[in-house]
């Protein structure tokens, strides 16, 4: 089978019927993110195939989702996902592979590379990388981009014709003059690490930041025993609201057991004997010095040093 229109690399479920285009659930991550919204889309035909650029956003930042729809009976579809950084440098590769591509000439059967490929590129964004491979095979000359994830998961890919990279140019360079090349998503300062010692035992706290957004890391650390969390942002506040009502049921929890704490009252007859007692044992401790109270159990610091 050619590499066009192979569409087997396909990765989400939605359907294009037509010239529309389900909005659906798809992040760059190709997961479902309810908050998606899409801001704008273009739709080329090039040769037997409909592609469609869509810009969107999420709290993640801005992307754009190329999917290749095959026209015919079968329509199958395969697509990508592009930050909008990656996207600018996806459309000043098509102009340098559109260039080679017209220096070619006419294709020659018996001059062709053995895997197909006349140029590559590779473009690195994150745990991604996109390999742009121009390739020629009995159907024609055509752009075939994959995109793979480095920690693993499912790869994708498109095959644009050859003939139809200057007009796949111009179209992204249209959303990106509209929408620019900034992915967005969070660029301040994060918070600094904090480290609570409780008991025998060490709990620390850093904030981090990757292509998934923003998060909190929560490790504890026991001699040689390391295990951690972590807690995304978005649900930080409902993180903090559960372990504060758990702190409030215990803390009603143990109020009735604390009241019993006193002991039993003293004889009336000797009440005042047993003031006089208690104040002079006061006065005694007072005069002799106090013991030092018991030290927390719990000591907290910021900006811990490097740990295991």
């Amino acid at each position: 089978m050619s590499d066009i229109g192979s569409g087997d690399e396909g990765i989400s479920s939605q359907k294009y019927h037509g010239q529309s285009m389900d909005a659906g659930g798809n992040n760059f991550d190709s997961g479902q993110q309810p908050q998606e919204q899409e801001l704008a889309t273009k739709m080329l035909q090039i040769q037997s195939k409909r592609f469609y650029l869509d810009v969107k956003q999420n709290r993640r930042g801005r992307f754009i989702k190329v999917a290749e729809v095959s026209i015919g009976a079968d329509g199958r579809r395969s697509q990508i996902f592009l930050a909008m950084s990656t996207a600018a440098e996806f459309r000043d590769h098509l102009s340098s592979f559109s260039d080679f591509y017209s220096s070619l000439g006419p294709p020659n059967p018996d001059n062709v590379p053995d895997d197909g490929k006349l140029k590559s590129e590779m473009m690195l964004k994150d745990n991604r990388r996109y390999y742009l491979d121009l390739k020629e095979n009995s159907r024609g000359r055509f752009l075939r981009v994959s995109q793979t994830i480095t920690r693993g998961g499912p790869r994708s890919q498109v095959a644009l014709p050859a003939q139809g990279m200057i007009e796949f140019r111009d179209a992204l360079t249209d959303l990106l003059d509209d929408f620019g090349i900034d992915d967005g998503g969070f660029k301040g300062e994060l918070p600094e690490g904090r480290h609570l010692r409780v008991d025998n035992k060490n709990f620390y706290f850093d904030i981090g930041q990757n292509n998934r957004g923003i998060y909190m890391k929560v490790s504890e650390v026991k001699s040689n025993f390391r295990t951690a969390i972590t807690v995304p942002e978005k649900c930080w506040t409902r993180f903090r609201d559960i372990l504060a009502d758990y702190c409030d049921k215990m803390c009603r929890a143990h109020q009735p057991a604390d009241s019993h704490q006193g002991g039993p009252s003293a004889p009336a007859g000797g009440s005042a004997g047993g003031g006089a007692a208690a104040g002079a044992g006061a006065g005694g401790a007072g005069a002799g010095g106090a013991h030092p109270p018991a030290p927390l159990a719990s000591t907290e610091t910021v900006g811990a040093p490097h740990r295991i």
